[in-house]
């Protein structure tokens, strides 16, 4: 019999999870840290020898109290632990409008400057680095000879011979026209034309993943943040919230379409709210190629 003391007892338990969730919600976002690994053979790339290991950080929104310098040092830390080849950053460095201290891009460059890898560290930039101030954040960068990619593709050669294309996509939301229309500077003709027909494979760094449906056969793999995942997954319901320009069809995680394989990441940062529930802050780790099964 449902009596109003159990009525009580249950709202009372209740409440506790819901406060404990809240919570926990808060707190992911800012102390929370997984590795999540991809490993997959795109069609066009040689599994001979050993794969190629790109580890790839989104959407720092670097702030305080969220993503103070401490805690991107810490991830940056913890990437080189990795021990990558290579190193992708897939732009949003700048945090969006909510209760935060934005921090001086010199700050966070600094930080991301300590990042090691063989074949380099490559950036791009995402929409909120245009909003703010784009010159600044590629200052950042070129203060700590970390390259920014815009509409850019280079051939990379590892130390043994063997060599892939990569390619960056300028931010595809990165001017505002008042409230309601926003148009981009990427060129993915202009990028793809760059890229030589040498039988090299190729990969794509774009910030929005939507493109994703344009991108041709000739990109094996594209990299892509934005999204964060939704930032809050809910069983059942699933991510009520995507941010601008983003679509549930690409939102999350390892999607491939016709040979052709687009890797989401949930990012490490916050946009909007504070909160992530679900999507915990996440260092990418893939390996392309080699012998070992996809998965």
């Amino acid at each position: 019999m449902f009596t109003r003391r159990n009525f009580l007892r249950a709202f009372g338990i209740g409440a506790a999870a819901s406060v404990g969730l809240s919570s926990y919600s808060v707190a992911e976002p800012r102390f929370r840290l997984v590795v999540t690994p991809y490993r997959l053979a795109p069609a066009g790339w040689s599994i001979e020898g050993a794969p190629l290991r790109i580890a790839a950080l989104a959407d720092l929104h670097a702030c305080d109290p969220w993503m103070p310098v401490s805690r991107i040092e810490r991830i940056v830390e913890a990437t080189n632990q990795l021990n990558p080849d290579i190193v992708v950053l897939l732009g949003d460095y700048m945090t969006g409008p909510f209760p935060s201290e934005r921090l001086a891009p010199a700050d966070w460059g600094r930080a991301l400057g300590k990042l090691e890898a063989p074949l380099g560290v490559h950036a791009v930039l995402g929409n909120h680095d245009w909003w703010t101030n784009p010159d600044a954040v590629r200052r950042a960068f070129a203060d700590n000879d970390i390259p920014v990619l815009e509409n850019e593709a280079r051939l990379i050669r590892r130390n043994d011979g063997r060599a892939f294309w990569l390619a960056g996509l300028a931010d595809q939301l990165a001017y505002r026209h008042g409230r309601n229309r926003i148009t981009g500077a990427d060129d993915l003709p202009g990028t793809l034309a760059q890229i030589a027909d040498d039988g090299n494979p190729a990969i794509l760094l774009a910030h929005e993943p939507d493109i994703f449906p344009r991108v041709p056969s000739r990109f094996c793999l594209t990299l892509g943040g934005h999204t964060h995942g939704g930032q809050v997954s809910l069983p059942v319901l699933g991510r009520p919230v995507m941010p601008t320009g983003a679509s549930g069809a690409y939102a999350y995680g390892h999607i491939v379409e016709e040979d052709r394989h687009l890797i989401v990441s949930g990012g490490l940062g916050c946009s909007s709210l504070p909160i992530r529930f679900g999507v915990p802050p996440e260092i990418v780790l893939i390996e392309v190629g080699g012998s070992a099964p996809a998965v």
